[in-house]
């Protein structure tokens, strides 16, 4: 994603945000962290979560849960690998703001469960893509990011 660009945001924890903040770092990219905790402190110590591949960190304070809404809001889109009931949560924060939503298929957990959810759902798909080649994903919600923003771009207020 860095070298492509993108500033990457994550929910600043271990897994795959810590792989996509690694990532993006050896990309040479910019890390934004949303972080569950009230401050550095609490974030190594309580949380006992990473930080050396996190350029800007936000404290929230949230707890888990709140943190999940105020990071899916600071986002343009969002990618979702693999997962648990936390990214579950996370997604339909994406899903309900109607952001550009990608899904990595065939990476495990919530991530392969979702299109069977939203199919129980019964809410349709728009706005939502699917792969499972990490680069094809990558490109197309990059695209889907870029055409909502030109859309705000070519307002006139």
């Amino acid at each position: 994603m860095a070298k492509r660009g993108v500033v990457v945001v994550t929910g600043d924890t271990t897994g795959i945000p810590l792989a996509a903040a690694k990532g993006a770092k050896r990309g040479g990219g910019f890390t934004v962290g949303i972080s569950p905790a009230s401050s550095y402190l609490e974030h190594v110590k309580k949380y006992k979560l990473p930080y050396k591949f996190i350029d800007f960190a936000m404290y929230t304070g949230f707890g888990y849960s709140g943190r999940n809404l105020l990071f899916i809001r600071s986002t343009d889109a969002v990618i979702f690998i693999c997962g648990r009931i936390g990214t579950l949560n996370e997604f339909t924060i994406a899903f309900e703001d109607k952001k550009p939503i990608g899904i990595l298929t065939e990476s495990g957990g919530i991530s392969d469960e979702l299109d069977h959810l939203l199919t129980l759902a019964k809410r349709g798909r728009a706005g939502i893509v699917f792969d499972n080649d990490p680069d094809k994903l990558a490109a197309k919600i990059i695209k889907m990011a870029r055409q909502d923003i030109g859309r705000i771009d070519g307002d006139t207020i």
